[in-house]
This record gives C-alpha cells, structure tokens and sequence, in this order.
C-alpha cells in the first residue's frame, strides 16, 4: 500500500521543481525514495511506498516540494533531507490581516534595507529564509531555527529592528556557550 501526500504551489514555481531537464524533481525522487507527479495547474502529488527503513522520508519529500513553492532555492530545499532540518511557514495574511499594503509592510520589515535583516538572521541563526507571497518560511535546526522564529515575530509584531538584532546577538553568545560547554564535556 502506497502513502499519497498533495501539495498546492504557485504555478511560477513549477519551473523550479522540475528543474533543467527534469534533475530538481529527480534529485527529490532519489533522496527520498518517492515519486513526482506534478500537473500545471500547481498541484504537486508525492506518492510514496512504505519504507520500514525510513517511514518519515515522504513528508521531508512533502517540506521539499513546499520550501520550493515558498521561495526557496532547490539547494536550500534540499538540505531538508537532514534530519534535524526543519521548515516553518509562517502565514502573514492570518498574523496581520488581508490588506496588501500590511503584507507589503510586513515583508518589507522581515526583509529589511537592501536585504539587510534577513541576512542578519539567517547567517546569526545559521538558517535560511525566505519572504514569498503572503507568507515567511525558514529552514534549519535547533537552537537556531527557534531564534530566528522568534526574530521573526518579533518584527512582525513591529519590534524596532535593533531590538531584533540585540536579541539575534545575545543568542549567538548563548548559542557559542552552549558549543563550547557541550566542546568542553565531550573532551574529558
């Protein structure tokens, strides 16, 4: 019996799925062990069959298929083949109303001058993210990815922007303390 996962994307994100001359979409088949069938219409059918080696490699396929249709680069959607990688999409429209100029606003805010603020929180938080559409995706692993959820938040809920950086900068000390003691203890 065969497990079925359906995934609605943007149409103009088809093209990034499939990828030149079809690798994207066979590189997601390899590494997780499922097949694509994508239509135009944007709606993106992963099915899988049981694997008792690795039941859980049909949904990575799944946040694959949907980091790719929130914006993300196939390398970067790929990297949700580690097991400690995530993907989190935040919905703006269901955060700050319906209202365009609020989304505009909002994205413009997590986005930051010249792409500055996303910058700031991927390479402090060592996540990546992505503003797409109406919504605010990330990928990574923990502690990281939590901090950066939070630097997220944090702006969407209009926090000024040094705010968000004293807090991204007090959790990379608290991220390099709990390396070194973690360093610290695996040596003795």
């Amino acid at each position: 019996m065969s497990m079925q996962e359906i995934v609605r994307v943007p149409s103009d994100r088809i093209g990034v799925i499939i990828g030149h001359s079809g690798r994207v979409k066979k590189r997601i088949e390899q590494l997780t062990n499922v097949q694509l069938k994508i239509s135009p219409d944007g709606v993106v059918t992963i099915i899988g069959s049981p694997d008792p080696e690795n039941p859980i490699l049909i949904w990575k396929a799944r946040d694959m298929v949907r980091a790719i249709g929130r914006g993300f680069s196939p390398h970067n959607a790929l990297s949700l083949i580690d097991d400690d990688a995530r993907l989190i999409i935040i919905p703006l429209r269901e955060i700050v109303g319906t209202s365009p100029a609020q989304i505009r606003r909002v994205a413009g805010r997590i986005i930051g001058e010249h792409g500055r603020t996303r910058r700031v929180i991927e390479e402090i938080t060592d996540t990546k993210l992505s503003v797409y559409g109406r919504t605010v995706s990330l990928i990574g692993s923990d502690p990281g990815l939590d901090y950066a959820q939070r630097a997220v938040q944090m702006l969407i809920d209009g926090a000024p922007h040094n705010a968000v950086y004293r807090y991204l900068e007090r959790m990379r000390r608290e991220i390099n303390r709990m390396r070194l003691e973690l360093w610290d203890t695996g040596t003795s």
